[in-house]
């Protein structure tokens, strides 16, 4: 799985930015997504829909997306 699928279903997880989430949960909260928006295609669909009903949030939470994938151990 690329970096950027990860990115895009921990984007649309219930995950908040202020969880000091695990490896282990960020790896759960993304298959999660996953199985619930229908894989990747349905997780970018639901991201592009936020970045255009609140761009003014959705840029800080792909942000934090990235930063808390690039800290974990899980290989991309």
């Amino acid at each position: 799985m690329t970096l950027t699928v990860k990115a895009e279903a921990l984007f649309v997880s219930v995950l908040q930015p202020s969880d000091a989430s695990s490896s282990a949960q960020l790896e759960a909260a993304i298959e999660s997504s996953l199985e619930q928006f229908g894989g990747p295609s349905g997780c970018a669909q639901r991201l592009a829909a936020e970045f255009g009903d609140h761009p003014e949030i959705a840029v800080p939470r792909m942000r934090w997306a990235l930063e808390a994938l690039e800290a974990t151990d899980a290989p991309f």
